[in-house]
């Protein structure tokens, strides 16, 4: 475990260096040359990015570090982080600014914190200070149930929904059969108010041996979510050797792991009874081989209206971003280029553009029409 004390402002305030514009690089796509840019870099295992509405943004990274980028590029260590449990895949993970935040100052944010045996996913509530400085009024608003060791499959995406709620994914924590168990929150799509506790229309409400927090299960570790523009919630989830998946997450349902799954076990071994069975959700698209998928945006159309609803997801282990699109779900093309190394979070900026942490670059880029 760690502690990150406060820091003298002085030593807190450093300045971000961006490549030069002479020196942005390219990648080509469906819709012509993309320009990228360098906004962030020396990073260290960065995790999530977001944006304000004065056009600054706050990065997390693992270790336990949550900064303010301010638009002239300054870059300032926030202190108030509370502590988090770093291991493994473990650590502080994703930051979102809450859709009211010009009234409420509030952002949340989720971490793995220690547990009596071993480590469980934690989304905290804190007020970001005007001078965006310091956390005020921290508060621990969800704590997955104890029951999980070791280091993997935190989960950990937060999506605002704007009705007061939070979606939270939470991986299995490598413990396969939790994922079936509904009195554990092991593998399952959480939602919760936003002052804590869990939202009141949950289908598991009232009923024995179930937590009521929980919204969906059978997933392994979903490590991207995002609403798409009419409110639905899709979530992209790591499966072991090949089967990764895009899922779009309906109220109760089951979504298989570790029963079905269109990949193997590392060893090479099937996994569960097969690809189906009755009762448990179909993805709406998986990839075999395995890309390690990490971060979802949904485009809104701003820069490029050809990719008005498309789906931008990162890959952890093929170094690219897939773009896909269609009622039958497909992907359409790899945006690949020197940048795209270990992609970790996808978001759409106040301006239109794609913005992508690579955790190999330790860098923030922003991808934008090339002209």
């Amino acid at each position: 475990m760690r502690r990150f004390p406060a820091m003298s402002l002085v030593c807190m305030c450093l300045l971000v260096f961006a490549v030069p514009k002479a020196h942005a690089q390219s990648i080509e796509s469906s819709q012509g040359r993309l320009k990228v840019e360098a906004i962030v870099t020396n990073l260290e295992e960065p995790w999530a990015v977001a944006h304000l509405p004065d056009k600054s943004m706050l990065i997390t990274q693992r270790g336990g570090e949550l900064f303010h980028i301010s638009p002239q590029g300054a870059k300032t260590q926030i202190a108030g982080v509370p502590e988090v449990h770093v291991q493994g895949q473990g650590g502080l993970l994703d930051v979102v600014v809450d859709r009211d935040f010009e009234n409420t100052g509030l952002i949340f944010f989720s971490a793995s914190v220690a547990q009596a045996r071993g480590a469980g996913t934690a989304v905290f509530r804190a007020e970001l200070s005007s001078d965006r400085h310091s956390l005020r009024n921290v508060l621990k608003i969800f704590e997955m149930a104890p029951g999980s060791s070791g280091g993997r499959h935190f989960g950990s995406r937060i999506v605002d929904v704007g009705d007061r709620s939070l979606f939270v994914t939470i991986g299995e924590r490598g413990d396969r059969p939790s994922a079936q168990q509904l009195d554990r929150h092991e593998g399952s799509v959480v939602r919760i108010n936003k002052s804590g506790g869990a939202y009141a229309q949950n289908p598991f409400v009232g009923k024995d041996n179930a937590l009521p927090e929980i919204w969906s299960y059978g997933h392994r570790n979903p490590q991207g979510a995002a609403l798409d523009v009419f409110g639905q919630l899709w979530v992209v989830e790591h499966g072991a050797k090949g089967g990764d998946e895009i899922n779009a997450i309906l109220k109760g349902r089951n979504y298989g792991w570790p029963v079905i799954s269109y990949g193997k076990h590392y060893s090479g071994f099937k996994i569960g009874e097969g690809t189906q069975k009755q009762g448990m959700e179909q993805p709406a698209f998986y990839w075999d081989p395995s890309i390690a998928p990490s971060g979802l945006m949904i485009y809104s159309g701003k820069l490029w209206p050809e990719w008005r609803g498309h789906f931008f997801v990162g890959s952890l282990k093929s170094d690219y971003i897939s773009r896909l699109s269609g009622l039958a779900l497909q992907e359409r093309e790899r945006l690949r280029g020197p940048a795209t190394q270990r992609v970790r979070d996808v978001r759409e900026g106040p301006d239109g553009g794609i913005w992508f942490l690579s955790v190999d670059k330790g860098t923030l880029y922003r991808m934008t029409p090339r002209d």
